[in-house]
């Protein structure tokens, strides 16, 4: 009989890190956390973070689909999953298509073009006369996806579990101390002119708590007389913490709503 170690299947409540790669039926990838595939397929942001998520395991940080087929295996695993739509980003809306006059649009409207209206995005897929048709579905909208993946680690240690998901939430590992069961999070000056971070600090300490031994999180921020010179015109908001959705419905990989 062998002593030797063994893995366990991923289950919920478990801290991972995940490295993937996510195709359209046509191939289009769509989101990944390789550098070198975001260059290949013009999806790099030189102000993103590459080399992996950290996600919690039930807690819908990722689309249903694919969180079905990690809990199937273990840490070291590396393969694909093809999800249908019900179980990735959704059937497509036709409700969510509509048509909308020229002055809604703040430049001439052009099939193909991104445009943001009442604070969602959409794509316009139609032009005639004084109207112009805007598809508000996302583009993974009733496709089957597949995601290559690569299940990196189970995180067991309470300071990488904390810094993870502090990066899947601003895009930037946050600087954090544990003493005991309390974890002190340093916040970046400039977060405090961001107010998604004001939603986002809360969620992200309500997760750390649920899912870890901590019983307290405090979020410390630390001023001196060079950061105070700087007013809040001159510090711009994090772009990833700008573009980042609560993970309770979020993440790189997870459906919207």
């Amino acid at each position: 009989m062998s002593l030797g170690v063994y893995n366990m299947t991923i289950k919920e409540g478990d801290f991972i890190k995940i490295s993937y790669t996510g195709k359209l039926e046509d191939g289009t990838v769509f989101d990944t956390t390789n550098e070198e595939a975001a260059k290949a397929h013009n999806l790099y942001n030189p102000n993103g973070r590459y080399g992996g998520d950290v996600i919690i395991i039930g807690v819908n940080q990722i689309i249903a689909g694919l969180e079905d087929d990690i809990k199937q295996h273990e840490a070291g695993y590396e393969g694909s999953a093809t999800i249908p739509p019900e179980k990735a980003f959704g059937d497509r809306n036709p409700q969510l298509v509509k048509a909308l006059p020229m002055k809604r649009f703040e430049q001439k409207p052009q099939v193909g073009m991104q445009v943001e209206i009442d604070g969602k995005v959409g794509t316009i897929i139609k032009v005639l006369g004084r109207h112009a048709s805007v598809d508000f579905n996302t583009p993974m909208s009733g496709q089957t996806i597949t995601y290559d993946y690569k299940i990196e680690n189970v995180l067991e240690n309470l300071k990488e579990k904390a810094v993870g998901l502090s990066a899947l939430y601003t895009g930037t590992e946050m600087d954090v101390d544990i003493e005991g069961t309390v974890a002190k999070v340093n916040v970046p000056l400039e977060f405090n002119y961001s107010q998604r971070w004001i939603t986002t600090k809360g969620q992200m300490a309500l997760d750390l708590l649920k899912y870890t031994e901590l019983t307290e999180v405090q979020y410390i921020e630390t001023y001196n007389e060079d950061l105070l010179e700087k007013t809040a015109e001159e510090i711009e908001e994090p772009e990833e913490l700008n573009e980042q959705v609560a993970p309770e419905a979020n993440g790189a990989l997870a459906a919207e709503e």
